[in-house]
């Protein structure tokens, strides 16, 4: 019974962090006014779903339905990955320059010098990707 508890708090704890990195970046974009780049519209195709799959997954506690989050949330890692780098490394600034109408280079924020958009991005997906895997762990168990 504890096993199943802690996989729904999981199960919780994936999908708010989905809603809240979907609202941020909401936030950044509308009420901010950031236009997003062509590597930002990205990472919002892999995680807007997300919030949608994890709660469907929650309100009818089946894990089996989030499966494709797993891969969206893999996905958008590697591609926040690539965006931060194209951000943060001279050698790929530049190609990150004509990205599109707004550059992907552009930092729109830069907290403590490291933690711009991207960054943020990617931590979620690392969030959601890591708790799903130990979501998987745990099924395992039972």
């Amino acid at each position: 019974m504890e096993n199943k508890k802690t996989n729904e708090t999981l199960l919780m704890i994936i999908w708010a962090q989905s809603l809240i990195a979907t609202l941020g970046s909401l936030f950044f974009s509308e009420i901010m006014g950031y236009v997003p780049c062509e590597l930002c519209w990205m990472q919002r195709i892999f995680m807007y779903p997300l919030v949608v799959i994890y709660g469907t997954a929650l309100i009818k506690k089946d894990l089996s339905i989030a499966l494709p989050g797993l891969i969206l949330s893999g996905i958008g890692m590697f591609i926040s990955l690539y965006h931060y780098l194209v951000q943060k490394l001279p050698a790929l600034q530049e190609a990150g320059g004509s990205c599109g109408t707004v550059p992907c280079n552009t930092e729109y924020v830069n907290y403590f010098g490291f933690v711009t958009i991207p960054f943020l991005a990617g931590i979620a997906f690392i969030i959601i990707f890591v708790l799903h895997i130990m979501l998987l762990k745990n099924r395992g168990r039972n």
